[in-house]
């Protein structure tokens, strides 16, 4: 016993400072934001009054938190399933064992995984600008007869912001998909192949099947983290134009932090968050169990 309870004093030892770092900075602002949305409080003075659930109220009667909402969830539906299915498609080519220069290939196609986003979303101003490169090689292959704002329309932006987060984040998403890919036996394809099975029909019924279990994986890391999109969108349009692609993200930003809507609205934008917070959580129930169900119908 006295073995088993060094083994554990020491485990918990190496947990400590990963425990206290997530204390820090999740665990205790989680807690603090339900208290925060029961206050009429700017953040930046000591005085503060309790207003209960009137925070929550008011954001479920702003049209504009629905707005962001609604752009949310659009931006979702564009992003994830070209975040599914084009870095599927590379994996694959890229994980074909006689294809010369494979490691160039993934390392080129992960380096914008590890460019700032921020970063990126400046650049992309300038490259999707009214006289920025695309318009400039559309034009030139007559493809456009006038330039297109690409970032300043309401109707183009939000489409603009999707193919340059698809683009940025394809890296890490063909990673997870070589992973799937490089676990599934090569002895599967050769006795599908033994048994007549060649190409469509080797990764529709071996390696499709057997991706189900990851793919699911990576479908919930996609659906939360583009609901949780900010850095793209504050960098590149502000929630602009006319709140085309304002989400949740830069809605909380713009009552918290900026001096657009005048004095900073802590408690307000609180709750805000958690009202969205409840929507991930439960998609992330909803995935965690479909996964679950997949996972079991897999090992049958």
């Amino acid at each position: 016993m006295m073995k088993k309870w060094k083994l554990e004093a020491w485990c918990w030892l190496f947990l400590f400072p990963t425990l206290a770092l997530f204390i820090m900075f999740q665990g205790w602002p989680i807690i603090a934001s339900w208290y925060y949305a029961t206050l009429d409080w700017s953040g930046m003075t000591d005085d503060s009054s309790f207003v209960g659930i009137r925070n929550f109220v008011d954001v479920a009667k702003d049209p504009y938190f629905w707005n962001a909402y609604k752009n949310s969830f659009k931006f979702m539906v564009g992003v994830v399933p070209l975040h599914l299915i084009v870095p599927l498609i590379f994996a694959v080519i890229l994980n074909r064992p006689r294809l010369k220069g494979a490691t160039i290939y993934r390392t080129l196609m992960f380096l914008p995984v590890v460019t700032t986003t921020s970063i990126v979303g400046i650049i992309m101003v300038f490259i999707w600008g009214s006289d920025g490169a695309v318009n400039d090689a559309l034009l030139r292959l007559g493809l456009l007869d006038a330039p297109i704002n690409w970032l300043g329309d309401a109707e183009w932006s939000m489409f603009t912001i999707i193919i340059i987060s698809v683009w940025k984040n394809f890296g890490i998403n063909m990673v997870y998909w070589l992973a799937g890919l490089q676990g599934i036996s090569k002895d599967l394809y050769e006795a599908a192949e033994v048994d007549g099975a060649r190409g469509v029909k080797l990764f529709v019924y071996i390696t499709v099947p057997l991706l189900l279990p990851i793919g699911a994986v990576i479908l919930l890391l996609n659906v939360v983290n583009s609901l949780k999109v900010f850095d793209l969108i504050k960098t590149m349009t502000n929630g602009g134009p006319f709140f085309a692609t304002d989400v949740v993200s830069t809605y909380i930003y713009r009552y918290a932090f900026s001096s657009e809507m005048g004095l900073p609205q802590l408690g307000y934008a609180s709750a805000a968050g958690l009202f969205f917070a409840v929507t991930i959580s439960l998609l992330a129930v909803i995935q965690a169990v479909v996964n679950k169900r997949i996972k079991g119908s897999g090992t049958r």
